[in-house]
């Protein structure tokens, strides 16, 4: 009777009935554990519901039923949970646990599913990406089966407090575009010639790919005709679209109907609202990234009026988290001697200016300086809150790119303030999670303090800030305190984090950017230069670090330039190859350099701007360019740096049914993180499809093994690391068994700027253990290679076999590594 009982309680709870095939069903019941996962912005994790779900010992939840034992020897069970007057899960078990519902359907169909306020959840064991902000937009086609379907999904703190809601709506439109997740541009009135280009989503919710698509786009009378790249099945994309704005002559907002066509047949149709603004008005001009060929945009405040001497300045603002680039644009009134652009960091929380966020703002940075002009002398950078450590990150990191700096109510590291990922830890636990760490280094600006001594430093911080605390200002500016010689420091009386717009557009800070300039290199003769990675900053005046000794610890140089004495001298810091710019010696000068205390050595220059290369093996001397086959500036490793390039996912066929299906499913599930992180696009191939020569120069992302993946091979055949079904070998290290994973990564040898990451297992087991993609965590540190087991999932760090950097020669013998039993 007991178990009776107990069937019916689960099937009143069943979390859904059989429900009508065309109503959208609410969840409103579920079963939740707690304390069962942590993820954060490291490689590491451990979560034990996926744990046990890959293992095969995951048993259908029951209210009541233990579920494991927790750290303090306490069992943790699944208890019940029903939605508030919202239709929102909520509660503390969500911070770290998972909400388990299910569906019941009367036959196979397809619906989409439309949750928001988790990190990820599996349906029916697939994986599918979150919407852990809980904007709203995000459905995903799924295939119901009949009976049953499940679903766990994975709260995080957002969840605890902010809620999940959750709702499932059969559907039998095979193809649809949902335009709640635009990327739009302005219409600015007199100055649109050519051409604009605007985003949405089309939904697949058919088991074939769609190929042989066109957007047709009609404005004020205007057609335009974009190809539209393939959609694989069961998926969404975000689809770039041209319009001409050439019929819209008067400011207001039009409607543009935009039609998704196959061989001339209209799959769906729907009308974005665009606007039409005069040239000195705030606008949004979106763009193409060669990140991943998506559209992407930034804001603009133009100059108020032209500059008396055809020159202006350049101001780069960046957000804070939830901010719109147009709205950080808007909340600055124009000014009369300079242009400022705000890009976006891919999303209004992105990748909080690390990371990609870091490639985006450097992306809008080129096109402004192309499109609008300014004197190279007067560029500047700031930014508030998530954008004031944004500030803070971008001007340690590329000193010399800005004459002065002004973060707002930002905080320095990640480290210390962290945000929606969690923080980066201070410290390693063990070697493993030390080594692990250290791809994280170009993310502490402490490290790289001293490289604010390029330029300016204005920092403006609210005394009774709740958010981000005035103390992170006042530690910064102690630290600056012991070696800038010029910095200006505010602080807003009763100023809260945000207090308007004088919390960014605060004319004493830009007072203070009209008195600096970036000086000409021919003007510093004393270069103060560190970085964590030369592949993201190597060169600051005419000083370049081209190669480290130990990958990403801290390169620094210390040197003084004579230009009278004609001598170089000064100290480095882990580096392997270093070149000078004689752009400021004359031809035949006989320059004496002396480094890190050992004898001088001279340099007679040959021809202007002529560049000397340095490499150290026990010495300095003089010698070659790092070849781009090496490590170096172009390509340094870490597991991150390919997904770039625009970047194609390439998913294998070529083993089981299982390998096969695990393949696609997680590149779907990658692409669907990158798009809701990153709002982009990435193309998923079959590697029977992968041709090299048809994605010249892109970065790879390769799924599956040599045994289930062909483009192993073309792309992998001379790597140290090689993985197949049962075992994977580092170097002369072999592991055996089907529950290892992998991420690694290896240079493309057909390309100079492009590499290959790998995400693979020997077998099932090891490969659902890679499934976790914290590396699209902004500042999250992934080395160059990592192996671990299944059992990582819930030992941590005691999971990881081996981690390490490659050497320079890319050989894993020259490199650094950490291995454990």
């Amino acid at each position: 009777m007991a178990n009776v009982k107990r069937i019916f309680l689960l099937l009143c709870l069943a979390f859904s009935v059989y429900a009508n095939a065309q109503d959208a069903y609410q969840f409103t019941k579920g079963l939740v554990v707690e304390d069962c996962h942590q993820y954060g912005r490291e490689a590491l994790y451990t979560d034990q519901l996926a744990y046990q779900l890959y293992s095969g010992s995951l048993e259908k939840p029951v209210a009541g039923q233990e579920f494991a034992i927790g750290d303090s020897g306490k069992a943790i069970v699944w208890n019940e949970i029903v939605v508030d007057s919202a239709n929102k899960f909520r509660g503390r078990a969500l911070a770290n646990g998972y909400l388990y519902l299910t569906y019941a359907s009367d036959r196979e169909q397809t619906a989409l599913l439309n949750v928001a306020g988790h990190s990820m959840l599996y349906f029916n064991g697939q994986p599918r990406t979150g919407d852990i902000y809980s904007d709203g937009w995000l459905y995903l086609p799924v295939q119901l089966k009949k009976g049953i379907n499940e679903l766990y999904i994975r709260g995080s703190r957002f969840s605890a407090w902010g809620g999940i809601t959750a709702k499932l709506s059969p559907t039998t439109r095979p193809v649809s575009i949902n335009k709640e997740d635009p990327t739009l541009p302005h219409i600015v009135l007199g100055s649109q010639r050519e051409p604009l280009w605007g985003a949405v989503v089309v939904i697949n919710a058919s088991a074939q790919p769609l190929k042989n698509l066109h957007f047709r786009t009609k404005l004020e009378g205007k057609e335009l005709l974009t190809s539209v790249p393939a959609i694989p099945p069961m998926t969404t994309r975000k689809v770039g679209f041209q319009l001409d704005p050439a019929g819209v002559k008067q400011k207001g907002d039009y409607a543009c109907a935009v039609s998704l066509l196959q061989k001339g047949k209209v799959l769906d149709a729907q009308e974005v609202k665009l606007s039409a603004v005069e040239a000195n008005e705030h606008y949004s001009s979106t763009f193409i990234s060669n990140i991943d060929g998506s559209i992407q945009y930034y804001g603009v405040a133009p100059q108020a009026q032209p500059a008396a001497n055809n020159a202006s300045a350049l101001f780069l603002s960046v957000h804070g988290a939830g901010v719109e680039a147009i709205g950080q644009a808007r909340a600055y009134q124009p000014k009369s001697w300079g242009t400022l652009v705000a890009p976006t960091n891919r999303r209004p929380r992105g990748f909080n200016w690390e990371d990609w966020g870091r490639l985006d703002a450097l992306e809008v940075f080129e096109i402004a300086k192309e499109k609008f002009k300014p004197d190279p002398k007067q560029i500047y950078l700031t930014g508030h809150s998530m954008g004031g450590h944004g500030t803070w990150y971008l001007g340690a990191t590329y000193p010399g790119k800005w004459a002065a700096i002004a973060p707002c109510a930002g905080y320095p590291t990640l480290s210390a303030y962290g945000s929606a990922d969690g923080k980066i830890p201070e410290a390693g636990r063990s070697g493993v999670e030390t080594l692990l760490l250290q791809a994280s280094n170009p993310s502490n600006v402490l490290e790289l303090a001293e490289n604010y001594g390029a330029g300016g430093v204005y920092i403006h911080h609210g005394d009774s800030d709740k958010v981000v605390s005035v103390d992170y200002a006042r530690q910064m500016r102690a630290l600056l305190a012991s070696f800038h010689k010029d910095f200006s420091y505010y602080e807003y009386p009763g100023g809260s984090h945000w207090f308007g717009n004088e919390s960014v557009d605060w004319k004493p800070l830009f007072d203070y950017f009209k008195w600096h300039t970036i000086p000409e290199d021919s003007a510093v003769h004393r270069v103060n230069f560190s970085t964590a990675n030369p592949a993201i900053s190597s060169t600051y005046h005419w000083v370049s670090v081209l190669q480290q000794q130990q990958p990403l610890q801290y390169s620094r140089v210390q040197l003084d330039r004579n230009k009278k004495l004609k001598t170089i001298t000064g100290k480095t810091e882990n580096i392997a190859a270093l070149s000078f710019a004689f752009t400021d010696f004359a031809k035949g000068d006989k320059v004496a350099i002396a480094l890190d205390g050992q004898e001088p050595f001279y340099h007679q220059v040959q021809s202007p701007g002529e560049v000397l290369y340095l490499q150290k093996n026990s010495q300095w001397q003089p010698g070659q360019k790092p070849s781009l086959t090496q490590k170096g500036t172009s390509r340094n490793g870490t597991f991150k740096e390919p997904f770039n390039h625009r970047m194609v996912f390439i998913y294998g066929t070529d083993g089981n049914r299982a390998e096969n299906e695990w393949s696609y499913n997680k590149a779907r599930y990658d692409a669907e993180v990158w798009y809701y992180r990153g709002n982009g696009a990435v193309d998923i191939v079959a590697d029977k499809d992968f041709k090299p020569a048809a994605y010249k120069d892109r970065g790879v992302i390769l799924y599956g093994n040599a045994s289930s993946n062909s483009a192993w091979k073309k792309l992998l055949a001379k790597c140290p690391i090689q993985a197949q079904r049962g075992k994977i070998k580092v170097g002369a290290k072999e592991y055996k068994g089907d529950d290892f994973g992998a991420y690694f990564m290896w240079p493309r040898a057909d390309s100079e700027v492009a590499s290959v990451a790998v995400v693979t297992g020997t077998g099932l087991k090891g490969m659902h253990a890679a499934d976790a993609n914290q590396y699209f965590a902004g500042g999250s540190g992934f080395p160059d290679y990592m192996v671990f087991s299944l059992s990582m999932l819930k030992d941590g760090d005691r999971g990881v076999k081996t981690a390490g950097f490659y050497g320079n020669d890319w050989s894993i013998e020259k490199g650094q590594s950490v291995t454990q039993p």
